[in-house]
């Protein structure tokens, strides 16, 4: 199937011809599997000697990060309220020059968006122009699962439904009747998972490269290597995507190089509890200097002054008792804020530079005492969604996704030498807010 898109959504595929096969894998809800089967493929494909590109559909860090354990590649955020168009074609162009495929994995339902389905998966895979392959959670279904599919692939005519890997089966009978179904709604069915343990990641809190988070793709992998027909696969997601007559590519957008004659050092934060990082972020940081880092967890003390020093989210709350005892660091931290030092913190960065962490049972962490936050982790509320933040230096993006809160009144710092929020900042397209931040 060939589809064509206007002018202002075109890829230009001179620059990712490599490619054999790109896909987009999405569900109709959260909690389908999605995840699974990205790591099952990329392990699977890449055990077949294939260099494979990830990417992720939305802010999220902790995908990108399994992502990368089982590519063993970078995996890239593609989010269409942080960066512009532009910018999303560029990094899918760059990071999949070098692939043989690209999977991109969507976020929540197919169609859910921050408003009715902008920004979400389906969004992604028009702009882009890729074809989607849909996981069903299958545990309770059977033939249902036709008027599903037929749903989702016509729905909206601009989505191409290239076929369906289902999740979640009781059996190769119950696969049977699943494949019926998908026949009868028009969908390819390319295989399944089955209903069976060490398939699921146990905790959203594995967020470094764990043995139990390689058991889980290793797992997937083998069922996928015997119950996918990966071949199938990689033919119906060929890029088919071709610009139509007489059009145009879009411009790129062109990050500014950095003055060369002055560059900074710049220290970040790195290990079991700070470890959220978008690598788009970090290459713009290396334009303006040598990138080192340190473990708050680890390190007594900071390896020489540098000019800056990011302290990224994570999961600080998991290790409050080693990041509290680790008190030459903490003074070192101080000393080099009351110097005047420049820190950048996003959200549990932000929890370390307060004055206090308490964990679930109430119990007070100290940390660096550097701004007056208390947070706490004790009566636990979901916060999340896009924030927007105007700075002295121009319009800040980012995202917000924590569970702790403020002890008492919200407490962000913006100040000449500290900026401290809980929001997640990505400036991987334009740090001007940071330049103008740092020259300050």
């Amino acid at each position: 199937m060939t589809f064509w898109l206007d002018s202002t959504n075109i890829i230009d595929l001179k620059k990712v011809e490599s490619l054999i096969s790109q896909f987009l894998i999405s569900a109709p809800h959260s909690g389908a599997g999605k995840t699974t089967v990205t790591l099952g493929l990329l392990r699977a494909l890449r055990r077949r000697g294939h260099t494979v590109q990830p990417f992720k559909c939305g802010p999220d860090f902790i995908d990108p990060i399994h992502h990368h354990t089982a590519a063993g590649r970078d995996s890239i955020n593609l989010d269409r309220y942080m960066m512009s168009d532009g910018h999303i074609r560029e990094l899918y162009r760059s990071y999949a020059a070098d692939a043989d495929i690209a999977i991109t994995e969507g976020v929540m339902g197919l169609f859910d968006g921050a408003v009715k389905s902008e920004g979400g998966a389906a969004d992604l895979s028009k702009l882009l122009g890729l074809p989607v392959v849909i996981v069903l959670d299958a545990k309770a279904m059977g033939y249902s699962a036709a008027a599903v599919l037929y749903g989702l692939q016509r729905f909206d005519p601009g989505i191409h439904v290239a076929g369906v890997i289902f999740n979640f089966v009781g059996s190769g009978g119950h696969y049977r009747l699943l494949r019926e179904a998908a026949a009868d709604a028009g969908v390819a069915a390319l295989g399944y998972l089955p209903e069976i343990s060490g398939l699921q990641i146990p905790s959203r809190h594995l967020g470094l490269d764990t043995a139990e988070a390689e058991t889980v793709i290793e797992t997937a992998a083998d069922q996928l290597e015997k119950l996918l027909d990966l071949d199938e696969l990689l033919h119906v997601t060929q890029p088919t995507v071709q610009p139509g007559p007489n059009v145009k590519l879009p411009p790129i957008d062109e990050t500014q190089p950095s003055d060369p004659s002055s560059p900074l050092r710049i220290l970040i934060a790195k290990d079991a509890a700070f470890h959220f990082l978008y690598p788009e972020n970090i290459h713009r940081l290396e334009e303006l200097g040598t990138v080192h880092y340190f473990s708050p967890l680890k390190d007594r003390e900071l390896p020489s002054k540098p000019d800056l020093i990011y302290l990224p989210g994570g999961y600080p709350e998991l290790y409050l008792p080693e990041l509290s005892s680790n008190t030459p660091l903490l003074r070192a931290l101080r000393s080099y804020a009351t110097g005047g030092g420049k820190i950048l913190a996003e959200c549990g960065g932000m929890m370390y530079l307060g004055r206090s962490i308490n964990d679930t049972s109430g119990i007070s962490y100290e940390m660096a005492g550097i701004i007056e936050a208390r947070t706490s982790i004790q009566h636990q509320r979901l916060s999340l969604g896009y924030r927007t933040i105007s700075l002295p230096g121009g319009i800040a993006r980012g995202h917000e996704f924590h569970f702790s809160q403020f002890i008492g009144p919200p407490t962000p710092c913006w100040t000449p030498n500290i900026l401290a929020s809980y929001t997640h900042f990505y400036w991987g397209e334009d740090r001007q807010f940071l330049d103008q931040w740092l020259t300050s």
